[in-house]
């Protein structure tokens, strides 16, 4: 945190979206103009939209609220909430304190170095666009009970982003959240514990807020932000806390009703249930018709051969 000081300081000072002369910068923050001109080029490397006028100095492209865990923390319970500007990975950070972390334990940044997705790829993470967070769950029933759970946690974000204005948001099998075909955000479940031992979990989900096309130029699937999918977009503190106080609801609700308890609520938000699909499995496609999942989270996909379900190894989903 020490090495980025300057530049989330620097970040600060130019969050309200109007124009700052390199010479004031430098004075605020005791450094020279030259430094200053460096700085901003890290910060562009970070993703931020920062452009100079000649004569005008520096400005973001548009305002930015940065998250705060004070204003989070007035709008939910939190047992622990690590808010790290700077990260290589929201996961990893609660990954490594396994063991030290109350149940519902979250960590939240602003822009993460080497965020991650399903099967080792990266997570394109450009610095106050979207919502990285993470939360760490503890399972007594066992690394078991967790089949399904990121169906569940979809279905938690799906539900959390309708009550505040996205009504067309859906679920797409296994772990993303899909608006008009498009995605919108991942989830990555990372767990760890022994066979007949309680399952600790680290819940991490990625969230296109207002991240721009040139900021998503390196994504090579077609993607959305929150700002197409809803007309009147919460502030992202606000979104923190919502979406924070849900997963602790659905998680909760998990342990005592299963995957089972779910199916439904699935159905209602599965973007591609009853649509015809192709499904991936290493070299292999099947294609058919999506119907839904089972008990066990599967898909269950129907061909010539029937309907039959489909779930682990290396399956992706993807709409004809």
């Amino acid at each position: 945190m020490k090495e980025h000081s300057t530049r989330l300081a620097l970040v600060a000072m130019m969050s309200d979206g109007k124009f700052h002369s390199g010479e004031a910068l430098g004075e605020s923050l005791g450094i020279s103009r030259a430094a200053i001109s460096k700085h901003i080029r890290q910060l562009q490397g970070w993703g931020l939209d920062v452009y100079r006028v000649q004569g005008k100095g520096y400005s973001l492209a548009s305002k930015l609220e940065l998250l705060d865990c004070d204003k989070i923390l007035a709008q939910v319970k939190c047992s622990n909430l690590d808010l790290i500007p700077v990260i290589d990975s929201t996961n990893q950070f609660l990954l490594d304190r396994v063991g030290q972390l109350p149940q519902g334990a979250v960590c939240l940044a602003e822009y993460q170095q080497a965020g991650r997705g399903r099967r080792g790829r990266q997570w394109l993470s450009p610095f106050g666009s979207n919502l990285y967070l993470s939360m760490y769950w503890r399972l007594d029933a066992g690394m078991a009970a967790a089949m399904g759970l990121s169906l569940v946690v979809g279905i938690a974000i799906a539900e959390a982003l309708q009550t505040l204005g996205a009504d067309e948001i859906r679920v797409k099998w296994p772990n993303d959240l899909y608006y008009k075909d498009k995605k919108l955000a991942g989830i990555l479940i990372e767990m760890t514990g022994q066979t007949g031992e309680a399952a600790h979990l680290v819940i991490g989900m990625g969230l296109n807020v207002a991240m721009t096309d040139q900021e998503g130029t390196d994504i090579d699937q077609a993607w959305t932000n929150l700002v197409q999918a809803c007309d009147d977009l919460p502030e992202r503190n606000q979104l923190a806390a919502v979406l924070i106080e849900r997963l602790h609801q659905t998680l909760t609700a998990y342990e005592q009703i299963g995957l089972d308890g779910f199916i439904d609520r699935w159905n209602k938000l599965d973007n591609f249930l009853n649509r015809p699909v192709k499904l991936l499995i290493g070299e292999r496609v099947v294609e058919g018709i999506a119907r839904g999942i089972d008990k066990q989270g599967a898909l269950l996909l129907e061909t010539d051969a029937g309907i039959e379900p489909y779930i682990g190894g290396e399956i992706s989903l993807r709409g004809c």
